[in-house]
């Protein structure tokens, strides 16, 4: 594909697959919040519904750790990282969302694995960036 500013090269390829992925997790975990508002006549608030509640802080803990993830994927990526890497990286935290939303919504302890995986991308991805020195 051709872009007036950057010609035939996408710069950020790797981190825009998984911007797409992350975000259509976002948009089914929103979805499955107005599911189950409309299923608990519950329109402002949680109603104290414990379903409900999971529902609203799943996709609200996806809202809180996805941007500075991604933000440490884009910063990696046009700092020339290794493109296998940059996917091994959006991979896990694709996968740690879902176990994390998954364990939040069914009780489940993949919840803390999925927390424990998104706390090691980031931290990964932001010594990853230091290392490779976007600065210099």
């Amino acid at each position: 594909m051709t872009n007036p500013l950057l010609g035939t090269l996408s710069l950020v390829s790797v981190t825009s697959l998984y911007a797409a992925l992350n975000a259509f997790l976002t948009i089914g975990l929103s979805a499955n919040v107005s599911r189950v508002r409309t299923k608990h006549q519950v329109f402002r608030g949680d109603g104290g519904n414990p379903g409900l509640i999971a529902a609203i802080r799943a996709h609200g803990n996806n809202i809180e750790q996805v941007p500075l993830t991604l933000l440490l994927l884009l910063l990696a990526e046009l700092s020339g990282g290794n493109s296998t890497a940059l996917h091994v990286f959006g991979g896990a935290l694709l996968v740690a969302r879902m176990a994390h939303a998954f364990g939040m919504l069914r009780g489940s302890p993949v919840q803390a694995a999925g927390a424990v995986l998104t706390l090691a991308v980031q931290l990964g991805l932001a010594g990853w960036v230091l290392w490779l020195r976007p600065w210099g």
